[in-house]
């Protein structure tokens, strides 16, 4: 498996948003992130969210974001768009849905599919939302502490 890139943002430009307009908080792309336990990704908008949230962090396939290229009327949207923080490159995100699993030192748990919203079609491209149902991405808990960093890791399911 690879880590391609990562996203954090600050804040919140669509959630909790609906019928108004998008904000730009802006997105950073920093070549690791630290991953706390219990909290998610220092930096982003949902670090420390509320207890036991099931998306302390997100992660999404650059697969899908490749074949949705092939779609959408303009194709150069930034990866960034998706609001998804960790892409990755050779894994079915889909198959880790309920299971606990370890990327380098860090274990994470999948709690379910990141379900893409009406937003999708106006940050990414008309038909975006459509094109990701059933592979909007994999929200997880992070269950120990650790440092990701770009680059090739083994993917190691615990159960």
């Amino acid at each position: 498996m690879k880590i391609e890139a990562f996203y954090i943002s600050p804040g919140h430009d669509f959630y909790g948003r609906y019928g108004q307009e998008r904000l730009n908080h802006g997105d950073d792309s920093p070549q690791s992130i630290n991953c706390v336990a219990g909290k998610g990704i220092e930096g982003d908008r949902f670090f420390d969210y509320k207890e036991n949230f099931k998306g302390q962090a997100t992660f999404f396939s650059v697969e899908v974001a490749d074949a949705l290229r092939e779609i959408v009327p303009d194709p150069y949207f930034e990866n960034a768009a998706f609001r998804r923080n960790i892409f990755v490159r050779g894994v079915d995100l889909n198959t880790l849905i309920g299971k606990r699993f370890k990327i380098g030192s860090i274990e994470f748990e999948g709690t379910q599919e990141a379900t893409p919203c009406e937003w999708m079609d106006s940050s990414v491209g008309p038909g975006a939302r459509a094109f990701m149902e059933g592979k909007g991405g994999l929200r997880v808990r992070i269950l120990s502490s650790g440092t990701l960093e770009v680059g090739e890791l083994d993917l190691l399911i615990l159960g």
